[in-house]
């Protein structure tokens, strides 16, 4: 069924409940992210960057260390985490690319009409704190959207990003490696010159860069999730 665009008179009754799953596809060790998600992303997750079939970069939060296992799912429908990347917070809702109308999946098993998840709609029919929540979600999305674009094309111009391969020791003598990634290069970072400062600065760019590269210190506390769930 396709998503249809949330009104309060046909929508008046509808309710929805926050709650993480893989069968709401949050059972992914990787999840799309934009820039404007860095600061609150890097508390939690290690950021690192791909390449799509396109050549055009991403960023991706690392949720986990083996395929389709995310750390931060926990088995009662809660993400644990102090902030959940949009992509995942936005539920069964979305807005077209030119961020328009508030759409919304009424297949997903998380909607129903007066059950016992967040009203959309107040009882004279405002907006409810959900609803308002969610659009400042999808508001995120779309400008990340709008950003993605000139902020790597400005690392890339200041040979900011470099290609790698993340050896993980698991323990118990069990190890994976994170391939085909891109991250800052941190010598690139701390030889940028006066110039490529001012102007990083200036776009906000440069604080970006320190934000994404400071996440990385989030991989061992990924192995310590991944060692107390698994038991290793």
């Amino acid at each position: 069924m396709p998503a249809v665009s949330v009104n309060n008179v046909d929508h008046h009754d509808l309710t929805v409940r926050v709650a993480h799953g893989a069968d709401h596809g949050d059972a992914v060790n990787q999840v799309l992210l934009f820039p404007n998600e860095f600061e609150a992303a890097q508390r939690d997750y290690p950021i690192l960057f791909r390449r799509d079939d396109r050549g055009v970069i991403y960023a991706v939060a690392l949720l986990g260390l083996d395929p389709d296992d995310n750390l931060f799912l926990g088995s009662d429908g809660d993400w644990q985490a102090s902030y959940v990347p949009a992509v995942r917070q936005r539920g069964p809702f979305t807005r077209d690319a030119l961020g328009g109308a508030t759409a919304i999946d009424l297949s997903d098993p998380r909607v129903s009409r007066g059950g016992d998840g967040n009203p959309l709609y107040l009882p004279h029919g405002g907006t409810a704190p959900y609803l308002a929540h969610v659009e400042a979600v999808l508001d995120v999305i779309h400008e990340g959207q709008q950003i993605n674009g000139p902020l790597f094309a400005a690392w890339q111009s200041a040979d900011l990003l470099r290609p790698t391969t993340i050896e993980v020791d698991l323990g118990d003598g069990q190890s994976c490696a994170i391939t085909d990634i891109l991250v800052i290069a941190d010598d690139a970072l701390d030889a940028l010159d006066a110039g490529q400062l001012a102007s990083l600065h200036a776009s906000g760019a440069l604080r970006a860069a320190f934000m994404a590269s400071a996440s990385l210190d989030n991989i061992p506390r990924l192995i310590d999730r991944r060692q107390q769930r698994h038991g290793n």
